[in-house]
């Protein structure tokens, strides 16, 4: 019982990469597992493809063995692959102007709408009241004496 329930719980990730896929080369094999581990499986969106046994990450496996195989750098199969798929195959995106953008907007929404909330309550706040006039006072006693 003890043997079934710890195959159940081994990970079953390390058979997605499939032994024809696999570099004679031990170091090629080694930079391309770690380049895959960096690239999104684009059907499974929540796994790298190193991890994934869908048939696209197969494919984009045997892309990054092949593009290593033909010399590239990890960053020219980066940007091969990024260039075919865009930034979103990234498991860890890069640092630039979108991201900044994108994980800072609402951080700057929350500021902006902090800043607006406070100049708004000051507003109101600090109106002063008007004074009655000596005509008003002097009505606003004939009405509250006759009641």
């Amino acid at each position: 019982m003890l043997l079934v329930l710890a195959l159940l719980f081994t990970p079953i990730h390390a058979l997605a990469v499939n032994p024809d896929e696999i570099l004679s080369d031990p170091a090629l094999e080694q930079r391309a597992r770690a380049l895959s581990a960096e690239l999104r499986c684009m059907v499974c969106q929540n796994q790298s493809i190193d991890d994934s046994n869908a048939e696209l990450a197969r494919d984009l496996r045997v892309v990054v063995r092949e593009r290593l195989v033909d010399g590239d750098s990890d960053e020219q199969v980066l940007d091969y692959v990024v260039s075919r798929y865009g930034e979103f195959v990234l498991l860890k995106p890069r640092l630039s102007m979108r991201t900044i953008a994108l994980w800072g907007a609402p951080a700057a929404l929350a500021v902006i709408g902090l800043i607006v909330a406070v100049v708004y309550t000051r507003r109101r706040a600090v109106q002063p009241v008007a004074k009655l006039s000596p005509e008003e006072e002097a009505r606003l006693g004939t009405l509250l004496e006759r009641e």
